[in-house]
């Protein structure tokens, strides 16, 4: 399954929904704030916009295109963002969706715990969505496609994440 599928829901990919752009924007975030990191204000090249539309646009044979540091993103903010539900007590819920078996839910209430507000208005200024609508739809498709994204039960290396798009 290809990584639009997958944070899309197997959507179509002509009109990619917001959901897909804060799932995307959400596993790549902590990447792109670091300093001297890939969206760092001095790093040369399209800004976190420009490189996430530039991801969801077709390619002339119809997929996505995708480019090495897309799995170098979305496997380094899934570590991070792993980590982040540990420090906010949500260790059972995040370990539920990387391993195997059942994904236990997580409410829009406790993604407001775990995530920053940073974070929120982030990801709200990138999809327009509304924080009540972006934590609901944050809080159904999290554990699907982190759950999706590790079907070995662990985080999956740069190299395999890029075998996704």
């Amino acid at each position: 399954m290809a990584l639009l599928d997958i944070l899309t829901g197997g959507q179509s990919a002509s009109r990619v929904p917001p959901i897909a752009k804060a799932l995307a924007g959400l596993l790549s975030y902590s990447q792109l704030k670091k300093p001297g990191g890939a969206g760092a204000a001095g790093a040369a090249g399209p800004d976190y916009a420009q490189r996430l539309e530039e991801f969801f646009k077709p390619s002339a044979s119809g997929g996505p295109t995708a480019k090495g540091v897309i799995g170098a993103l979305l496997t380094g903010g899934m570590m991070d963002l792993v980590q982040q539900f540990r420090g906010a007590g949500k260790t059972a819920a995040v370990e539920s969706w990387v391993a195997r078996g059942p994904n236990e839910t997580v409410s829009p209430g406790e993604l407001a715990v775990v995530l920053t507000e940073d974070q929120i208005a982030f990801l709200m200024q990138r999809t327009g969505m509304s924080r009540q609508e972006l934590l609901a739809g944050l809080s159904e498709r999290l554990p699907q496609v982190v759950d999706e994204l590790t079907p070995e039960g662990r985080v999956p290396t740069a190299e395999e994440m890029q075998r996704k798009v």
